[in-house]
């Protein structure tokens, strides 16, 4: 593995983060229904309360509401936070400077003169990664991020991105992809290894895939909203697996199915950011870190989970 940079050493050294997409989000999160600002508020303060610190949004989180929060929530705590959020590919958005333009919208929103880190948050069908990534150094240079991330990036663009920033003496800090168990394709196909090679933070996204991974959902109790249909096939065959992420618990001292599979995560390397709507959830997550699985239980989560597709993607 190339030897991690001083700039992006603080990744590394986190187990697990915070995501902030439900944060805002009314239509796969039921944002003013199932959770409220009160909610999100104690859930953030229980999370830092356990030594969660490194947070996630994004400026197309419910249309910047999970920005402005979170720019809330740190005027309000004096405990240090490590920010990270992302810039959204709109197809009207073509220039390098769009993301600088971006970058101070968000700054606004969140009320910080700058943010830890700063992601594309997906490949643009009008800008190449060279592009983007000449924007992505104006941002560092400004002093506007610490650091600069992608997200959703394959190997080969994220390759891309990597060699345009070494060509200005900045690291790419991190790829921020969707991995769980129920979801492995970046571990398939060769971009986890990739990003470890390189010195490149894997951060999960959906680590415990929309609440399937937690154990409370089944085909007589699906999930509200849309995620019923979405992982209306997926739910079939979860029993076993549930069942080992519970069985496996208990050997734990009576660790929950979804910290055992945030574990599992950690254990791959990659740096899960489970989001918190409520300070239970936010606890449940916290309690995912800080111990570990053994090399035997992890060989055995692969083997009950290497068949499942991955329905999340339809």
């Amino acid at each position: 593995m190339t030897e991690v940079s001083s700039e992006i050493r603080f990744l590394h050294a986190v187990q697990i983060g915070l995501g902030a997409w439900q944060w805002g989000d009314r239509v796969i999160w039921g944002y003013g229904q199932t959770h409220t600002d009160k909610d999100i508020r104690e859930a953030f303060d229980v999370s830092l309360n356990l030594g969660v610190r490194f947070v996630d949004t994004a400026e197309i989180y419910g249309s910047g509401t999970s920005e402005r929060l979170l720019g809330k929530f740190l005027k309000e705590t004096d405990q240090p936070v490590l920010v990270a959020t992302k810039f959204f590919p709109w197809p009207w958005r073509f220039t390098k400077g769009s993301i600088l333009r971006a970058l101070k919208g968000s700054l606004e929103r969140i009320g910080v003169e700058s943010v830890d880190l700063y992601q594309i948050h997906w490949p643009s069908i009008v800008m190449s990664p060279e592009t983007m990534m000449e924007g992505m150094v104006e941002c560092v240079k400004l002093g506007l991020t610490r650091t600069v991330g992608v997200s959703n990036f394959g190997e080969k663009r994220m390759l891309r991105a990597y060699s345009t920033l070494a060509q200005h003496g900045i690291p790419l800090a991190s790829n921020q992809v969707h991995y769980s168990l129920l979801s492995r394709e970046v571990e398939k196909n060769g971009t986890l290894a990739r990003c470890k090679e390189l010195g490149i933070r894997l951060i999960a996204y959906s680590p415990l895939e929309k609440g399937m991974l937690t154990g409370k959902y089944t085909l007589e109790n699906p999930p509200p909203g849309v995620r019923a249909s979405q992982y209306a096939e997926l739910l079939k065959k979860l029993p076993p697996v549930t069942k080992l992420l519970q069985e496996i618990g208990q050997n734990h001292g009576g660790k929950t199915a979804s910290q055992v599979a945030l574990n599992w995560l950690i254990c791959k390397g990659a740096l899960p950011i489970p989001g918190a709507k409520t300070p239970k959830q936010a606890e449940s997550n916290a309690g995912g870190a800080g111990w570990q699985i053994t090399e035997e239980e992890v060989a055995k989560l692969d083997a009950a989970t290497d068949t499942i597709k991955d329905y999340s993607k339809g």
